[in-house]
């Protein structure tokens, strides 16, 4: 199997709008946060882009611009005129992007984004980059939704899946126990020394997850705590840098599983 590195850094941040602790709107300072990063892929939540006088009133385009990174954006609904959800910032060529709807009636509307990453000519890396409701019974109907077969379980997918974005789930609920019967998920507590990632200047719940299928090798997991992004969003971004195996691995749907 040929990969174009010897390891991928892969991140999911929850933006906030570009909102941060100071109620002030900045995109640039985000850009700030994910040059530190350094990732190859970042998945974003509560992203905001409109159209406007200012060159940063378009999150989307306006990160993706000054980070060099090709941009894929699910709409999941539209919040004061401007579009809103999740979105996938690749170093790498994009194949496919595809927002699925995971709705629960009666819910704000929420979505899962899929994105097919080439690596290379014929290696693709399936991104799922998803932000799920703060309701217990809407977390619960979404998990059921992301493993159903037209979604994480496609028998379409060939290549390894990562799972990754603000699960709102601060216990091990259903969707907790979804994700890991079906994934690798790393011990935060072994990696990071602490279980709770959120808020980042105090916190005191664990929301944001990166789950894998077991092809992939996660060498470090780490919460990106720098003065700017404690100030740039009421998240952190968790970081995961995945070393790749020698030998290629099987198609994503049978991957996590015995």
């Amino acid at each position: 199997m040929s990969f174009p590195a010897e390891r991928l850094r892969v991140a999911t941040y929850n933006v906030h709008r570009c909102r941060g602790l100071d109620r002030r709107i900045r995109p640039a300072r985000i850009v700030k946060v994910l040059r530190e990063l350094d990732a190859d892929i970042i998945a974003l939540q509560e992203v905001w882009s409109r159209e406007g006088p200012s060159p940063d009133a378009d999150q989307v385009r306006f990160i993706a611009e000054e980070l060099g990174l090709n941009s894929s954006l699910g709409e999941n609904r539209r919040l004061r005129g401007a579009a809103y959800g999740n979105v996938v910032l690749s170093r790498f060529p994009v194949n496919l992007a595809r927002n699925y709807d995971i709705t629960v009636k009666g819910c704000e509307r929420r979505g899962c984004l899929r994105v097919d990453i080439c690596l290379n000519d014929s290696e693709v890396l399936h991104i799922f980059n998803v932000h799920l409701g703060t309701a217990l019974l809407e977390r619960r109907a979404q998990g059921r939704k992301l493993i159903a077969a037209d979604i994480l379980s496609n028998d379409e997918l060939q290549g390894p899946r990562v799972v990754l974005g603000d699960f709102n789930e601060w216990t091990r609920g259903l969707v907790s126990r979804l994700m890991t019967a079906h994934f690798e998920s790393p011990d935060i507590r072994r990696h990071l020394r602490r279980s709770r990632t959120y808020p980042g200047v105090l916190p005191f719940m664990h929301l944001d997850h990166i789950y894998f299928d077991r092809h992939l090798i996660l060498e470090k997991l780490i919460l990106h705590r720098s003065r700017t992004a404690l100030m740039a969003s009421d998240h952190l971004p968790l970081v995961a840098d995945f070393g790749f195996p020698s030998t290629r691995p099987a198609s994503g749907n049978n991957s996590g599983q015995d």
